[in-house]
Order: C-alpha cells, then structure tokens, then sequence
C-alpha cells in the first residue's frame, strides 16, 4: 500500500518543521487530496498560531502533500451536516478561521497542485503565492448547492475584482496555472522541481535583509487600508514612520546602510 493511500494520525493531518527561522508548513492528507476534516483545520489554525508566537520563526511557507495543495472541505465529513451542526463545529473551534489575516509575519503559499473551495479561502489568506504548473483552482461552491465559505467572495473580489470574482464563484470553472498568475490569484509561476525551493529562497531573503517589526507593521497596514479611506491611511502612515524612527532596528539597518555606527534613540519615557 503506498503512504499516500493511508490515512495519517490527526496529529499528523499538518506537518511542521522550522530550519534558519523559516517555518515550512504541509498539509498531509495526500491520499484525500489534504482536503480539510475539522481536527487537521484545527490543527493547521493552532500551528498557525505557535509560530506567530514564536520569535525565532520569521516567515512561514505553506504547501500540501503528494499531488495537491487542498481540495477543500473533505466530502466525508460533509455527509449529514446541517446548519445546526455546522455552527457547532464553528462554535468549538479554539482559533479563529482567518487566523493567518492576522500573523504578525508573512505567510507564503507555495501551490503545488489542485485547490478548491474552503482550501482557496486558506490559500488566499496567505501574503503571497508561488505556483507551479500543475496547479488549479476552483471555487466549487455554486457546483454542490453552497455559497462562498471563509470569506472567499470579500478575498477573491479584492484580489482579482468584482466581475472576475463573481466569474470565479458563478462558474466554479477550473483556472489553469498561467490564467491565475495572470489575474493576480498567484504572483509567480514556477517549475514543480523549483516551487519549495523558489518560497523558501524567498522567504530566507525576508528572514535575513529585512526589519521584522517593518514586514509585521506593513502587513498590518495594507489589511487595515482595505477598510480606511485615503486620510486615515495617510495619518496612521505618518504615526507608524514616527514610530519606526525611534525603533532600534531603524538605528542598526540605517547604520549598516551607512558604513556609520548610529545611537539608538533613548526610549521615551
């Protein structure tokens, strides 16, 4: 019986690992295609979780197993549900469902194969995506009588706009690779043998050159932009780059910018 034919222990639905503080995160279903049961969603939500709270982790990847990234919501565990037990379920989870809009580091998606329905919610929560050809996407929803799970319909009309949107979600066609790097669903299309390799060059870049508290501050910020008109922006911009000026981490990348030894500023009092 080969390994991807047998189902994994819970505890091992969502493999992690951390190595030069990258975290490489892998959904591990692949017999079902990681499709999603509730334990592996709470577990992938809590791990998302600890390695925001770990500070020596300071960007996160994401993939799936075998030939898949997630193909939503496995079948299985839908037989039977109703509204009543669906709230249920909601009602029991210890971690929010959009834990990763809120990391306080970038998450990156690396898509190795098929995603579809409540897996593209996940997916596009992620900062940023590589993919490689064999990726696939399908909102599915309008195809078994539901509507747009995890906030899919406020993320996809915000990432690719309102029409292509609703064609994603009214037609719940499969888009190809190229088409997805073309409407902005990915943002960089790689060869299979590459794709670990290219998200985790790409998030050892950001761990090595880059302020931590910058990337955390700026994600924030282009979140909280969705939702602010232009005045508010531009005020918290000016407060956060007055913040960011008092920083140590200013002081010590300004400096070896420079060539010069600069004093960080004595904290306010």
């Amino acid at each position: 019986m080969s390994p991807t034919d047998v189902e994994p222990p819970d505890t091992e639905s969502v493999l992690c690992k951390i190595r030069d503080g990258i975290a490489s995160i892998a959904l591990n279903r692949p017999h079902r295609l990681n499709a999603f049961t509730p334990a592996m969603r709470s577990l992938y939500l809590e791990t998302l979780d600890r390695l925001d709270g770990d500070p020596d982790v300071r960007a996160i990847v994401v993939t799936g197993t075998g030939r898949a990234f997630c193909a939503g919501a496995d079948f299985k565990e839908l037989e039977g549900l109703d509204a009543e037990r669906m709230r249920a379920r909601h009602a029991a989870q210890t971690q929010p469902l959009d834990r990763a809009m809120h990391l306080g580091k970038p998450l990156i998606a690396a898509v190795n194969g098929p995603v579809a329905g409540i897996g593209m919610a996940h997916l596009l929560m992620a900062d940023l995506r590589f993919a490689s050809p064999e990726a696939r996407f399908t909102t599915a929803f309008s195809r078994i009588g539901l509507t747009a799970e995890g906030g899919l319909a406020w993320l996809l009309g915000r990432l690719v706009g309102t029409a292509r949107a609703l064609d994603l979600l009214y037609s719940a066609r499969v888009v190809d690779a190229e088409e997805a790097l073309r409407i902005g669903l990915v943002q960089w299309l790689v060869p299979a043998d590459e794709l670990l390799v290219r998200a985790h060059a790409y998030a050892a870049d950001l761990a090595a050159t880059t302020s931590a508290y910058s990337l955390a501050a700026m994600r924030r910020q282009v979140y909280d932009a969705w939702d602010q008109d232009w005045p508010d922006a531009l005020a918290r911009s000016r407060e956060l780059v007055y913040e960011s000026l008092d920083r140590p981490e200013y002081a010590e990348l300004a400096s070896r910018r420079s060539g010069t030894r600069r004093t960080p500023p004595r904290p306010r009092t």
